[in-house]
């Protein structure tokens, strides 16, 4: 695919960028191919849910295990399954500016609202030059467009003033996707000044207090997205004793799959699969292996969320 050094971008946002946008896993069949039927059923999950968009190819979709040919299906099935009913947001892996605009191009063909960038795996990168590497991304974008920032998770990153530089050097860059306590996304949101809808994630730690603080939603993993769409909506009603009701009857099982991206990987993806009554996963290498305590633990707390729509 050959990317044009400038593409036309809109003057204004025609997506509302906030609430709780769940992300997909990727299931795999027995054979180690994505799951076809499993990633639809998610999509339709996330949609009669109550999820205000969704999105894919993060770290819980086990992006840098995916061949290029599967991170462009995922897209195009993500874009099919939903069919324009709720917008879609893009996770873009790639190790230089050009892989990644090609992928940006991709998912805007398919219809996607946003592009989230993820950092190259460079930990030796400064934040000068992964401001650069953005940006070259950026300029080049049709669509809307956000940056990962998960230093704990990719060991790479960018602080909020770099973050905020950044947002007043392009401003296609709209969104922020955070991986962080809820302390470090008020300093986030404050730095910021506004041009930011900033999202947060690790599977909805903290959600009351990271709206206290400014942030636009969450995109965590669909493991018990509906009560957080609740928890959102109660909040944004100043409802915040039900918001927090509702977030003490999950926390247990987001504290349990959110030890690590590989728990998360493990440990949610099952949990998922056993609210959608899916008997079997079948794992991609490599990757953390369950435990008879960890599988009876996912079992407890499926029981106790109750399947999708009940």
């Amino acid at each position: 695919m050959t990317i044009p050094e400038k593409l036309p971008y809109p003057d204004r946002m025609e997506t509302s960028f906030e609430g709780i946008w769940p992300i997909l896993y990727a299931f795999f069949t027995a054979q180690d191919r994505l799951d076809r039927a499993a990633m639809r059923r998610q999509t339709e999950i996330c949609v009669a849910g109550g999820g205000r968009g969704m999105a894919v190819l993060g770290l819980a979709t086990e992006v840098a295990k995916l061949s290029t040919a599967e991170r462009r299906a995922v897209v195009e099935w993500a874009a099919e399954d939903l069919d324009g009913r709720i917008p879609l947001a893009v996770t873009i892996f790639g190790a230089t500016p050009e892989e990644q605009s090609e992928a940006v191009a991709h998912a805007a063909a398919n219809g996607a609202a946003l592009a989230i960038l993820q950092p190259p795996r460079d930990p030796a990168m400064t934040e000068a030059a992964l401001q650069r590497f953005f940006g070259r991304v950026m300029d080049r974008s049709p669509v809307t467009m956000a940056i990962q920032n998960a230093p704990e998770f990719l060991g790479i990153g960018l602080s909020p003033p770099a973050i905020a530089e950044l947002s007043r050097r392009h401003g296609n860059f709209r969104v922020l996707k955070g991986e962080g306590p809820a302390v470090l996304m008020a300093r986030v949101v404050a730095e910021t000044e506004g041009r930011l809808a900033v999202f947060n994630g690790r599977g909805g730690l903290e959600l009351p207090d990271n709206l206290r603080a400014g942030c636009a939603g969450l995109i965590p993993a669909p493991d018990c997205f509906e009560a957080q769409v609740r928890i959102y909506d109660a909040m944004r009603r100043g409802d915040a004793a039900e918001a927090e009701r509702l977030y003490r009857e999950i926390l247990p099982a987001i504290v349990f799959v959110m030890q690590s991206i590989d728990h998360l990987i493990c440990y949610g993806k099952r949990l998922v699969a056993a609210r959608m009554g899916l008997a079997q996963v079948h794992d991609r290498a490599p990757g953390l292996a369950p435990t008879p305590f960890g599988e009876a633990a996912i079992s407890r707390f499926a029981a106790r969320l109750g399947p999708y729509g009940a």
